[in-house]
């Protein structure tokens, strides 16, 4: 089942997004208040968000990752002052410096510091990510929008 090809909008602009890196997970927030028409395009090298905000203004946000994600265990939610996007990552256990392929920041992406954390030097991190990704799971399995993803890797002995 392939998504329709997002084309970028004559006139848009980016929403702001706040990421933070986890062991198994790159989380991305964009803040679009009361997004609607929300269309969300995640490949293994780039995504794409397209969708209109609450006064009709036209929002479009494109980004090479910084490394390959697994699309099937990618998930993105939408709520009413943001667009959640968990991406599982291809090499877990792999900090990601920064969240773009391309080292010249677009003004629009910031490092969510409230949730950053250094996870390279903690021992037993990913509760709170195993809870969140269980939650998304299931979520996923009411709207039936793919086969559940293997998680034996997320097991709490890690």
């Amino acid at each position: 089942m392939n998504k329709p090809k997002i084309d970028r909008p004559e006139e848009s602009q980016p929403a702001r997004a706040l990421w933070f890196d986890r062991k198994k997970y790159v989380t991305i927030n964009f803040m679009v208040q009361k997004p609607k028409d929300v269309q969300v395009d995640i490949q293994p090298d780039k995504m794409i968000l397209c969708c209109k905000n609450d006064t009709d203004d036209v929002i479009y946000n494109e980004l090479h990752f910084y490394d390959k994600v697994l699309i099937n265990d990618s998930r993105e939610r939408v709520y009413d002052r943001t667009i959640n996007l968990l991406l599982r990552k291809g090499k877990p256990d792999y900090a990601w410096p920064h969240l773009q392929k391309d080292l010249a920041k677009p003004s629009w992406i910031a490092v969510d510091f409230d949730n950053w954390r250094d996870w390279e030097h903690e021992e037993n991190d990913g509760k709170e990510e195993y809870d969140r990704y269980m939650d998304m799971i299931n979520e996923m399995s009411v709207t039936n929008k793919g086969q559940i993803p293997d998680m034996g890797d997320l097991s709490d002995s890690d």
